[in-house]
């Protein structure tokens, strides 16, 4: 084995282009969000299940590790500023760093909302257990499964695929009015659930702000891959999708 950048001869050396160079250190801001994005994933996850167990030990870590998402956050945004003042990049290249400065903001904000939700079931857990919604966990596994494919259409600049994506933060609304309305009705019917029945329709507000987060994700893979700055919202998304030749 020989020294990184030697070739066999020792007094011969591999020459690396800034280019090659400048590649690599893109490739390792990409992984670094990757590895957020699967902390942020994680804290969700652990949550949701700390509060369906009401698990006290596991909400306490999903509290206490949300400051290495956070160090996470500031350690890509340090090394994407550092590349931008030194490299001096172009085009394609400025637009990914620039995203990646946005995407990492939005996933500490998701794992903020996680964090909030193990706070507010340690509230929960001082109370008589109240039955949790189904359609909560079904609202935190869609919040995954769109980070997880917000992140993989990262990777392959896939703006389409950002788009559609986005459009399905209507099923996340959508299963929170179901919450909201569930949650009033047993409220109506038993004036002391109030309390626990706020603290669930705050977890419910918390899963639907990270569906939020994902959509700002989507806009900003679009933005890296097209050039195009634009805000996604319901009506945005339904034109896109009925209207494919005004995205060409």
């Amino acid at each position: 084995m020989y020294p990184s950048g030697l070739t066999g001869d020792p007094y011969v050396t591999t020459y690396v282009s800034p280019r090659v160079r400048f590649v690599h250190q893109l490739e390792e801001v990409r992984d670094a969000v990757l590895t957020m994005g699967s902390m942020v994933d994680k804290a969700v996850d652990y949550a949701i299940d700390a509060l369906r167990r009401r698990d006290v030990t596991l909400m306490q870590r999903v509290i206490k590790d949300d400051r290495h998402i956070n160090r996470q956050r500031f350690d890509i945004e340090q090394s994407a500023l550092l590349l931008m003042a030194t490299q001096q990049p172009m085009a394609s290249d400025l637009r990914f760093l620039a995203s990646v400065l946005h995407i990492t903001t939005d996933l500490e904000r998701m794992g903020d909302h996680a964090r909030s939700v193990s706070r507010l079931g340690l509230k929960l857990n001082t109370e008589a257990p109240l039955k949790l919604p189904t359609e909560l966990p079904r609202m935190a596994d869609l919040c995954r499964d769109r980070l997880r494919r917000a992140l993989d259409a990262f990777v392959a600049r896939d703006a389409d695929a950002a788009l559609q994506i986005a459009g399905q933060d209507v099923t996340t609304d959508a299963l929170q009015d179901a919450i909201y309305r569930d949650l009033l009705q047993v409220m109506l019917n038993d004036p002391d659930a109030i309390r626990r029945g706020t603290y669930l329709l705050w977890v419910a507000h918390n899963i639907e702000r990270i569906g939020d987060h994902i959509t700002n994700v989507c806009e900003r893979v679009i933005f890296a891959v097209t050039g195009r700055m634009e805000e996604l919202t319901e009506r945005s998304v339904e034109f896109a999708d009925t209207d494919p030749v005004s995205r060409a």
